[in-house]
């Protein structure tokens, strides 16, 4: 009797495999096509083997074809073959075994074959270890590990590097500690291998000095160290510092990857530094990675937080080749610019494309809706979500519905929603629930939203100032003294509002009422000038924005030196007169100075561009982008 192998004609687009011996069918097509493999008989699409002729060389290529396909009921019927020609007392079948459940996600399985060896290889540990972290079983790897140490079986630096990702998913700091000794002891700390490995977990487990001191000692710094320490440097949010080491790197003549731009991109995202950004920007064309997906992700997501809204377009044009996750970053930075049926229209192409949403897209397509008050829209997606069997609705997709009914005034349609939905609240979906009561004076929702914040999110301060600034709002002054006092007694902390622009290289801070910047005289004296021009065309302070119990002169008078006018004067001050003024806020921009902006922006004849906490307002010749609506 022969085996036969049997080719379907639907294996040529699935690539799937059918095995044939006794009942049992097995087709792949590269191992039919396969010189040398002793075929006896070949007709149309079935092939036979002589069954006295298999081996263990040619079952081994079958278990190896069925893990690279993670075929698992192949693979199970190959183990079957392996156990009636007597080979699980071989050592490599039973290491490419275990290979293959593992790849499969079958630890168990694999934990069986590994158990009842008899002889046991370092491979055989290295990869039984590596598949439990590459399954996240993380405590079972660091258990087999601790059991191959005492049996006294001598590790190699892929041991090391599997054991040490366990750590880093457990943020297990000792047991790195006592891998690093193991490894010093063993002379493996040379490699840079496992160096890089040692660095990536003190990165991940926040022990950045450490990291560092592993970078330092390395004979050899390869690519992949530099970008692990990048990347570390990131993690821990040391920006400024990852501008440092990479002019070091240069300097050294590193070479450049697309992951360590892609962590050069990342910080100058994150810090919205322009000038940086765009000096990446031409290492990449330099170097060639402008046409990297993942890199041209980062490009676009550079210029959206730095105010180049056009710039991030461009990149994203350019690019030939475009995956979800580069469509995902446009469409999401066209919401944070409140270009929101620029994102309906990309939402549309990709799908004209044949690029498919997903959890995302539809987070950021809600979200374009939510800050451009566009319910009926915003309503049509998230029903398109309900009804998308491909993607799953989550939390973050039912918080940014809320958002968009609460935003618009519909504060009790959000309340049902979020009371009917099938997960329990989060502190984000109650502050939106708070913030938009607040907006729109329903207090009987407030006080229910602020109850829930204050049990999830006991030590924020701004939850008790929104609730004070609700009453305050609705001048009931009683309540709110009541609020502000429970906020000194509780000990919560109310984040201090700070706004700051870029000038010359170098990143100017200022506070309301800021007295400690070295230019802060002429600050005011240029704000007063302002002011002087813009009470010719009889315009007041919104003393509605300031919720203080005081007289109306008074509230206008602490309106006045708001920490964004402030930056806004000294950009009139420092920057050239062709170039938009683009000020940071790390809170919401409050309405008085929202229609400052708006006034300026006419009067100077300059482009402002303000980003606060939720997205980016281009106000131009006395109108802003968002519609009024934040």
């Amino acid at each position: 009797m022969g085996i036969w192998f049997h080719y379907h004609p639907l294996c040529q687009r699935t690539k799937a495999l059918t095995l044939a011996c006794s009942g049992i069918y097995f087709a792949t097509r590269a191992f039919c096509d396969k010189p040398n493999h002793r075929i006896v008989h070949k007709d149309k699409n079935l092939v036979r083997v002589e069954r006295d002729l298999i081996d263990a060389f040619t079952l081994h290529e079958l278990l190896q074809l069925c893990a690279k396909r993670r075929s698992l009921l192949v693979g199970k019927s190959c183990h079957g073959l392996a156990i009636h020609f007597g080979l699980l007392t071989d050592t490599v079948t039973c290491n490419i075994l275990i290979n293959l459940y593992t790849k499969c996600g079958q630890n168990d399985c694999a934990r069986r074959v590994f158990d009842a060896m008899s002889v046991r290889s370092i491979i055989s540990w290295n990869t039984m270890i590596a598949g439990y972290t590459h399954n996240r079983e993380d405590v079972e790897a660091l258990k087999l590990f601790s059991r191959m140490h005492r049996e006294g079986t001598q590790m190699t630096e892929f041991t090391l590097s599997s054991t040490l990702c366990a750590c880093a998913a457990k943020y297990a700091i000792i047991e790195c500690k006592q891998l690093h000794t193991i490894a010093i002891k063993l002379a493996l700390d040379s490699s840079s291998f496992v160096g890089t490995a040692f660095l990536d977990v003190y990165a991940k487990c926040n022990m950045i000095k450490d990291a560092c001191w592993v970078f330092e000692k390395m004979p050899e710094k390869t690519s992949v160290t530099w970008s692990s320490l990048f990347a570390g440097y990131v993690q821990n949010g040391l920006h400024e510092e990852v501008l440092c080491l990479f002019r070091s790197a240069q300097r050294e003549g590193m070479q450049l990857t697309e992951f360590t731009v892609s962590s050069i991109l990342s910080t100058c995202a994150s810090l919205a530094l322009i000038i940086e950004g765009t000096q990446v920007h031409a290492v990449i064309v330099k170097h060639g990675f402008h046409r990297n997906l993942f890199v041209a992700t980062s490009l676009v997501d550079v210029y959206a937080r730095c105010g180049q809204i056009e710039k991030s377009y461009e990149v994203f044009a350019d690019m030939e080749e475009k995956n979800v996750v580069l469509w995902n970053a446009m469409i999401a930075s066209f919401s944070r610019h409140a270009h929101s049926w620029e994102a309906m229209i990309l939402f549309e192409k990709m799908q004209q494309v044949g690029i498919f949403p997903n959890e995302v897209t539809y987070l950021s397509i809600l979200s374009a809706c939510s800050h451009t008050g566009l319910v009926e829209e915003g309503r049509h997606y998230f029903n398109l979500l309900l009804s998308d069997r491909t993607v799953e609705p989550n939390v973050l997709h039912y918080s940014c519905m809320v958002d968009v009914l609460g935003r618009s005034g519909k504060t009790d349609e959000a309340w049902k929603l979020l009371d009917k939905m099938p997960f329990e609240p989060t502190a984000s979906m109650w502050g939106s629930l708070l913030g938009s009561s607040r907006i729109h004076k329903n207090i009987r929702l407030a006080r229910i939203a602020a109850e829930q914040l204050f049990r999830l999110e006991p030590e924020n301060g701004g939850n008790h100032v929104l609730l004070s600034n609700v009453y305050a709002a609705s001048g009931n002054w009683e309540n709110v003294v009541v609020a502000r006092k429970y906020l000194r007694d509780s000990g919560a902390k109310k984040e201090m509002g700070r706004s700051w622009i870029e000038s010359k290289g170098k990143i100017h801070v200022f506070v309301a009422g800021e007295r400690e910047h070295p230019g802060i005289t002429d600050v005011y004296s240029k704000l007063e000038e302002i002011y002087h021009e813009m009470r010719k065309i009889s315009h007041r302070a919104n003393t509605q924005c300031d919720l203080h119990d005081v007289h109306a002169d008074q509230k206008e008078e602490l309106l006045k030196h708001h920490s964004e006018k402030l930056a806004f004067a000294f950009g009139l001050i420092s920057l050239p007169p062709n170039i938009p003024i683009t000020i940071y806020k790390n809170l919401r921009i409050c309405g008085d100075c929202h229609s400052f902006m708006k006034i300026v922006s006419c009067i100077t004849e300059r482009q402002v561009i303000v980003r606060d906490i939720n997205r980016f307002h281009h106000f131009k010749d006395g109108s802003c982008s968002c519609g009024d609506f934040w």
